[in-house]
Protein backbone atom coordinates (compact mmCIF):
# COMPACT_ATOMS: atom_id res chain seq x y z
CA UNK A 1 0.00 0.00 0.00
CA UNK A 2 1.37 3.75 -1.08
CA UNK A 3 0.19 6.08 1.93
CA UNK A 4 0.50 9.85 0.31
CA UNK A 5 -0.77 13.32 1.58
CA UNK A 6 -1.73 16.51 -0.27
CA UNK A 7 -2.83 19.57 1.33
CA UNK A 8 -3.57 23.05 -0.75
CA UNK A 9 -4.95 26.32 0.44
CA UNK A 10 -7.89 27.64 -1.96
CA UNK A 11 -9.51 31.18 -1.30
CA UNK A 12 -12.52 29.86 -1.55
CA UNK A 13 -15.19 29.30 1.29
CA UNK A 14 -15.11 25.49 3.17
CA UNK A 15 -18.94 24.42 1.45
CA UNK A 16 -18.02 25.54 -2.14
CA UNK A 17 -14.31 24.30 -1.87
CA UNK A 18 -16.74 20.63 -0.73
CA UNK A 19 -19.21 21.08 -3.48
CA UNK A 20 -15.87 21.45 -5.64
CA UNK A 21 -14.11 18.33 -4.08
CA UNK A 22 -17.24 15.93 -3.67
CA UNK A 23 -18.83 16.24 -7.26
CA UNK A 24 -17.66 12.72 -8.50
CA UNK A 25 -18.69 12.81 -11.67
CA UNK A 26 -16.31 16.05 -12.26
CA UNK A 27 -13.28 14.04 -11.30
CA UNK A 28 -13.72 12.39 -15.06
CA UNK A 29 -12.94 15.49 -16.23
CA UNK A 30 -9.35 16.44 -14.06
CA UNK A 31 -8.02 12.85 -14.16
CA UNK A 32 -6.15 11.55 -17.37
CA UNK A 33 -7.85 8.85 -19.56
CA UNK A 34 -10.91 8.41 -16.76
CA UNK A 35 -14.66 8.63 -16.52
CA UNK A 36 -16.71 8.48 -13.24
CA UNK A 37 -20.15 6.89 -13.03
CA UNK A 38 -21.89 7.62 -9.65
CA UNK A 39 -23.74 4.57 -9.58
CA UNK A 40 -26.49 5.17 -6.49
CA UNK A 41 -29.13 8.51 -6.93
CA UNK A 42 -28.30 11.74 -5.55
CA UNK A 43 -27.79 13.58 -3.20
CA UNK A 44 -24.41 12.24 -1.96
CA UNK A 45 -23.83 11.17 1.08
CA UNK A 46 -22.87 7.64 3.28
CA UNK A 47 -23.18 4.73 1.09
CA UNK A 48 -22.76 6.85 -2.39
CA UNK A 49 -20.96 4.35 -4.62
CA UNK A 50 -19.25 5.38 -7.73
CA UNK A 51 -16.79 3.80 -10.40
CA UNK A 52 -13.72 5.76 -11.82
CA UNK A 53 -12.68 3.82 -14.76
CA UNK A 54 -9.44 4.48 -16.55
CA UNK A 55 -8.57 3.33 -19.78
CA UNK A 56 -5.18 3.03 -21.85
CA UNK A 57 -5.92 1.06 -24.85
CA UNK A 58 -6.44 -2.39 -23.79
CA UNK A 59 -6.21 -2.22 -20.12
CA UNK A 60 -9.10 -1.03 -18.25
CA UNK A 61 -9.08 -0.79 -14.86
CA UNK A 62 -12.18 0.55 -12.66
CA UNK A 63 -11.90 1.74 -9.10
CA UNK A 64 -15.23 1.32 -7.32
CA UNK A 65 -15.38 3.27 -4.39
CA UNK A 66 -17.87 3.53 -1.48
CA UNK A 67 -18.35 7.02 0.96
CA UNK A 68 -18.12 5.54 4.46
CA UNK A 69 -17.93 9.10 6.11
CA UNK A 70 -20.05 12.13 4.77
CA UNK A 71 -19.70 15.29 7.32
CA UNK A 72 -19.73 18.43 5.13
CA UNK A 73 -17.94 21.15 6.98
CA UNK A 74 -20.60 23.69 9.00
CA UNK A 75 -19.53 26.97 10.36
CA UNK A 76 -16.38 26.50 11.76
CA UNK A 77 -16.50 22.99 11.63
CA UNK A 78 -14.19 20.91 9.22
CA UNK A 79 -15.78 18.36 6.99
CA UNK A 80 -14.71 14.60 6.41
CA UNK A 81 -15.47 12.57 3.78
CA UNK A 82 -13.81 9.33 3.50
CA UNK A 83 -14.31 6.80 0.35
CA UNK A 84 -12.94 2.73 0.57
CA UNK A 85 -11.96 0.97 -2.76
CA UNK A 86 -14.29 -1.43 -3.17
CA UNK A 87 -12.98 -3.06 -6.64
CA UNK A 88 -11.20 -6.01 -7.47
CA UNK A 89 -8.09 -4.52 -8.57
CA UNK A 90 -7.85 -0.77 -6.27
CA UNK A 91 -7.88 -1.13 -3.11
CA UNK A 92 -7.38 1.00 -0.34
CA UNK A 93 -8.89 4.52 1.05
CA UNK A 94 -9.06 7.77 0.67
CA UNK A 95 -9.73 11.40 2.76
CA UNK A 96 -10.30 14.27 1.97
CA UNK A 97 -10.86 17.05 5.05
CA UNK A 98 -11.83 20.86 4.22
CA UNK A 99 -11.30 23.39 6.85
CA UNK A 100 -11.94 27.16 7.30
CA UNK A 101 -8.93 28.71 7.47
CA UNK A 102 -8.30 32.74 8.56
CA UNK A 103 -9.54 35.23 5.63
CA UNK A 104 -11.76 33.05 3.75
CA UNK A 105 -9.65 30.57 2.86
CA UNK A 106 -9.82 26.69 3.20
CA UNK A 107 -7.01 24.18 4.13
CA UNK A 108 -7.88 20.97 1.83
CA UNK A 109 -6.32 17.65 2.52
CA UNK A 110 -5.91 14.66 0.82
CA UNK A 111 -4.31 11.53 2.24
CA UNK A 112 -5.41 8.21 0.48
CA UNK A 113 -3.65 4.61 1.03
CA UNK A 114 -4.00 3.08 -2.34
CA UNK A 115 -2.74 -0.69 -3.77
CA UNK A 116 -2.96 -2.65 -6.45
CA UNK A 117 -3.71 -6.45 -6.77
CA UNK A 118 -1.06 -8.31 -7.60
CA UNK A 119 1.63 -5.64 -7.93
CA UNK A 120 4.27 -5.64 -5.28
CA UNK A 121 5.33 -3.32 -2.10
CA UNK A 122 8.49 -2.88 -4.02
CA UNK A 123 6.44 -0.59 -6.09
CA UNK A 124 4.93 1.66 -3.36
CA UNK A 125 7.10 3.97 -3.69
CA UNK A 126 6.44 4.18 -7.40
CA UNK A 127 2.73 4.23 -6.74
CA UNK A 128 2.97 6.61 -4.35
CA UNK A 129 4.95 9.40 -6.83
CA UNK A 130 2.35 8.87 -9.55
CA UNK A 131 -0.57 9.03 -6.53
CA UNK A 132 0.61 12.78 -5.56
CA UNK A 133 1.23 13.61 -9.12
CA UNK A 134 -1.83 12.61 -10.67
CA UNK A 135 -4.41 13.52 -7.81
CA UNK A 136 -2.37 17.02 -6.85
CA UNK A 137 -2.87 17.76 -10.65
CA UNK A 138 -6.84 16.94 -10.30
CA UNK A 139 -7.28 18.74 -6.81
CA UNK A 140 -5.92 21.85 -8.17
CA UNK A 141 -7.95 21.55 -11.23
CA UNK A 142 -11.45 20.76 -9.86
CA UNK A 143 -10.03 23.77 -7.09
CA UNK A 144 -10.13 26.18 -9.94
CA UNK A 145 -12.84 24.83 -11.82
CA UNK A 146 -16.25 26.73 -10.68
Amino acid sequence: MALFRLERTAHLPPEEVWRRLTLWSRHGDVVPLTRVVVETPPPTGRGTVFVARTVLGPLRVDDRMEVTVWRPPAGDAPGLCRLEKRGRVVLGWAEIEVAPRPGGRTRVRWTEDIGVRLVPAFFDPVLRGAGRWVFGRAADRLLRTP
